[in-house]
């Protein structure tokens, strides 16, 4: 088979990682017997600086045009919010998601064996096990709500951010949730403020609704707060956890911290029908930038996501899953996972060594 990647390389840190995953993918294509072309794409402060804008003309069309798209990092205090907003790389990954029907990040947050030491929580939580799924609404919300910025007669400046859901929304985001803990251990978490929002009371109808179609999913409500403090007292009790955009992109970096780093986290965000977008969760890192000092494994694991939720490739994605794990195990680290005393290797070396542990 073949398959066709959308690359946005982006800023920072982007290129590095990104030219890491690419050539695990082409160890996958060897193994395996599939092929990959690529598509670059500019998006980001890159692009910025290229054509004056950070989401160029026809980016969504070249993406369609594609399986997946695979995202490195973007963004940087050169395009600051001093910015206009269409230079500014937040704008740009706020379309993309819009344009490309993309209303569902997944963000697995899981302790690898080898790393169970990085944990910051307590030894005897963290030998119980980390393995959860952020299921966070992408395309609605608070982010994507009217805004408003006005004087007052007696208060000076006040500014308003409109958050508004559908059914429609929650219920696809909702259903997206149940259906990955029947492939996982069944249980969904669904996270709201339903005591103080009225949008939470909807969500919260509409997913009692969705739980009686999925008997055999096991379901909780949690309030955000509650939420937050879980997260840090027993992740392990987590399987799927679903919310809306804004309490998710909070919880979703909470619960990333409590695996190790974030250099090791993948992400994808997916929609019906559109090509999934692919990307780690860390930022572009520019003081690093260039200095083969990136951790190229977020990135790596994005491409066994991408696999595994776009090419339909479970078997490759488990492989690719391995050969991170045995590298890890065999003790090599980057420098921002590398224990005080351990020799840390670059960005290309690790990335070679998850080649050849694949191969």
């Amino acid at each position: 088979m073949n398959y066709k990647i959308a690359l946005i390389r982006g800023d920072g840190i982007g290129p590095e990682v990104v030219g890491e995953a690419v050539n695990v993918l082409e160890a996958v294509g060897r193994k395996f017997g599939h092929s990959f072309t690529y598509e670059e794409v500019l998006l980001g402060g890159c692009a910025t600086d290229a054509v004056g804008k950070s989401y160029p003309d026809g980016t969504a069309e070249k993406c369609k045009a594609c399986d997946a798209v695979l995202l490195g990092a973007v963004g940087g205090p050169k395009w600051g919010s001093d910015k206009p907003a269409e230079q500014r790389p937040e704008t740009a990954l706020l379309a993309i998601r819009k344009d490309l029907g993309l209303y569902a990040n997944l963000r697995p947050a899981a302790l690898r064996p080898a790393m169970a030491d990085a944990c910051p929580l307590k030894k005897e939580t963290a030998e119980k096990g980390i393995d959860l799924m952020m299921v966070r609404e992408l395309t609605g919300g608070i982010y994507f709500g009217q805004r408003e910025k006005y004087e007052t007669p007696d208060r000076g400046m006040e500014a308003a951010d409109r958050m508004a859901y559908s059914e429609m929304e929650i219920e696809r985001i909702g259903r997206r949730a149940f259906e990955l803990a029947r492939l996982r251990r069944k249980k969904v978490s669904s996270v709201d403020k339903a005591n103080v929002l009225e949008t939470s009371r909807l969500w919260r109808s509409v997913m009692h609704r969705l739980a009686e179609e999925y008997p055999d999913v096991a379901y909780e409500d949690m309030l955000v707060d509650n939420c937050a403090m879980q997260l840090v007292r027993d992740p392990g009790q987590f399987d799927v956890v679903v919310t809306e955009n804004m309490f998710g992109d909070i919880l979703s970096d909470e619960a990333s911290m409590v695996t190790g780093s974030i250099g090791l986290l993948p992400s994808a965000s997916i929609g019906d029908t559109a090509p999934g977008l692919y990307e780690p969760i860390h930022g572009s890192a520019p003081d690093i930038a260039g200095q083969d000092k990136a951790n190229p494994i977020a990135t790596i694991l994005s491409v066994a996501m991408m696999l595994r939720y776009s090419f339909h490739l479970a078997e490759e994605a488990d492989a690719v899953e391995r050969a991170v794990d045995a590298v890890l195990d065999q003790g090599w680290r980057t420098a921002d996972i590398a224990e005080p005393g351990v020799t840390a290797i670059g960005t290309k070396e690790m990335g070679r060594l998850i080649c050849q542990q694949l191969a």
